[in-house]
């Protein structure tokens, strides 16, 4: 049951983004899945967080290469987001198989 709630802080970047790892994180007693959610919900929140720098600094360039390089530049965050969360799923999942 640990790895099943690890992973699916990981696996909700499909379906519930921020609200399964925080609800996982505050219910659950074993620091294992605890920790997990915690990575999880960083993980999910940190491309939020780039995104908002990213467009306070587009605003701020004033040129169409520059704000084409910082969407490039959060596609490439992001992307990079979602495939770390698949990852770290599937190894929670395999940790005890």
């Amino acid at each position: 049951m640990r790895q099943l709630l690890s992973s699916l802080s990981y696996f909700s970047i499909f379906f519930a983004p921020f609200i399964l790892p925080i609800v996982v994180w505050l219910i659950s007693n074993d620091d294992y899945v605890k920790k997990h959610a915690k990575r999880a919900l960083f993980s999910h929140v940190f491309p939020v967080i780039a995104a908002v720098i990213l467009i306070i600094m587009a605003i701020g360039a004033g040129s169409f290469g520059a704000v084409l390089g910082y969407v490039i530049l959060f596609g490439i965050i992001y992307f990079g987001a979602f495939i770390y969360n698949v990852i770290q799923g599937i190894q929670v999942l395999r940790e005890y198989a």
